[in-house]
């Protein structure tokens, strides 16, 4: 292979440290990170894959709170999802990718990020989740959500839809289609969003970064 061919078709790694550094940029200027296919789409496919074929009763209806404040609440949100646990080569790959982002975000912007959490989520069709923020400011270990789209063919008429709160004081947001592969990564604490009713299913994972704030009587891991 030539030179300019080598140009051309970066090895996997180094597309990965580009897409890393771009995201890292993007979080430090604006707090925020969209980027339309950015997931491998061999990883987007063997992902999908497993979700589809896990028998339904692997899922479990979200719910709101963590801990002792968690609550299931339909008028909150109405979608179901698996934790990833690493037990799947599909599983495996995505935590060695997130991980290597979680590598990069803390050499580019010295954010401490000690773990990282992640769920399948499931909208079926008239499924949402209403405004509300990842993390509540002083009060949480979530410093860095992620958010990934496994859905092909997406159509506008199909909604289920990220609407992000940019700037609330003068109307600022902004809507992300969840089309295959796109990848958004936001400050936990900063961003107010909301999933839009979707009109079909609608699959997505979910993930946080996080910071280790255990203390002497209280272990803090990821779960």
């Amino acid at each position: 292979m030539t030179a300019p061919d080598l140009l051309a078709h970066p090895a996997p790694a180094a597309a990965d440290e580009a897409l890393f550094t771009q995201i890292a940029n993007d979080v430090r200027q604006r707090g925020y990170a969209v980027c339309p296919g950015a997931l491998p789409l061999a990883l987007c496919d063997a992902l999908l894959a497993q979700l589809q074929a896990m028998p339904a009763e692997r899922f479990e209806r979200a719910g709101v709170g963590r801990d002792d404040n968690h609550t299931l609440n339909r008028f909150v949100r109405s979608d179901e999802i698996c934790w990833i646990t690493g037990d799947s080569p599909a599983g495996r790959q995505w935590l060695d990718w997130s991980a290597r982002l979680q590598q990069a975000l803390n050499r580019q912007l010295l954010l401490g990020l000690f773990s990282f959490e992640s769920h399948f989520a499931h909208y079926g069709p008239g499924d949402f989740y209403r405004k509300h923020l990842d993390a509540f400011r002083g009060n949480t270990n979530r410093v860095l959500s992620l958010v990934a789209y496994l859905n092909s063919h997406w159509q506008p008429d199909d909604g289920g839809e990220l609407l992000m709160y940019l700037d609330e004081a003068r109307g600022d947001t902004l809507k992300v289609v969840p089309a295959l592969g796109t990848v958004v990564v936001f400050l936990s604490e900063e961003f107010p969003h909301e999933v839009l009713p979707a009109q079909r299913d609608r699959h997505s994972i979910a993930g946080w970064f996080r910071v280790n704030t255990s203390t002497a009587g209280r272990v803090d891991p990821p779960r």
